[in-house]
C-alpha cells in the first residue's frame, strides 16, 4: 500500500493551496482518508477526513469553513482544498487511510500513512 501526498508549497496568509493524495495497492473506494498536519516538534493534528463515497466529511473547528476535503475514487485520489490559510496552518501534511466506512479523527485509528507534503504560510 502506498499513499503519496503532493501539492504543498509556500503561500502568503490568506492564500490557497490544493493538496492531493494518490493511493495504490488497496481497494481505495473502501477506505476512509484523513489529513493530518504536523509542525516541527509537535504531534499530528487532524485537519479533515472523508468517508468511502465522499458523502461524509469531518473537520475540526480550526479548519471548518476554510478547508474542503473531497475524493475521486476513479482516480484513487483525495483532495484537500485549503483556503484563507493562516500561519498556524503551516506544517507537513500527511494523508492516511482507514478501512472503516466512517472517517475517524484520531491518528491512531489510521492503518496506512503516506509521506507528507510541506506547507509554508508566511504572515
Amino acid at each position: 500500500v502506498q499513499l503519496q501526498a503532493s501539492g504543498g508549497g509556500w503561500v502568503q496568509a490568506g492564500g490557497s493551496l490544493r493538496l492531493s493524495c494518490v493511493a495504490s495497492g488497496l481497494d481505495f473506494s473502501r477506505y476512509a482518508v484523513g489529513w493530518f498536519r504536523q509542525a516541527p516538534g509537535e504531534g499530528r493534528v487532524f485537519v479533515a477526513a472523508v468517508g468511502w463515497t465522499g458523502a461524509i466529511t469531518r473537520y475540526p473547528k480550526a479548519t471548518k469553513g476554510r478547508f474542503t476535503v473531497s475524493r475521486d475514487n476513479a482516480k484513487s485520489t483525495v483532495y484537500l482544498q485549503m483556503n484563507n490559510l493562516l500561519p498556524e496552518d503551516a506544517g507537513t501534511y500527511f494523508c492516511a487511510a482507514d478501512s472503516e466506512k466512517v472517517p475517524k479523527i484520531e491518528s491512531r485509528d489510521y492503518e496506512y500513512w503516506g509521506r507528507g507534503t510541506l506547507v509554508t504560510v508566511s504572515s
